[in-house]
């Protein structure tokens, strides 16, 4: 019989709540505030907070800190809105810290 093998998933590294799944990457070539950082499709089991505008290495964007929703670390930000042409293809999307995510099983 074979095994059966669920989503590859990435928790929280505080409390381990699941928080994305890795078929949701897009990019692992973004800088975050302590280093590396993972640009996702879609994000769960997070709270977004308040909206502000960062100047950030590709320009102004309007982001939102994004939070564990178990343990309320920071995990990265949502891209809200992009002033750039070039850039617009990240609105809507998910920076997760590498530091901050864990592979989970896998």
């Amino acid at each position: 019989m074979a095994d059966l093998v669920g989503p590859r998933l990435y928790s929280c590294c505080n409390c381990r709540n699941h928080v994305s799944l890795h078929d949701d990457i897009i990019s692992k070539a973004f800088q975050g505030r302590h280093g590396r950082a993972f640009l996702f499709s879609h994000a769960m089991n997070v709270v977004v907070g308040a909206k502000e505008d960062r100047h950030l290495l590709t320009g102004l964007h309007t982001v939102a800190d994004i939070h564990c929703s178990d343990c309320r670390e920071v995990l990265g930000w949502k891209y809200e809105r992009a002033y750039e042409a070039s850039q617009k293809y990240k609105e809507g999307k998910f920076i997760f810290e590498k530091s901050k995510i864990v592979k989970e099983d896998w």
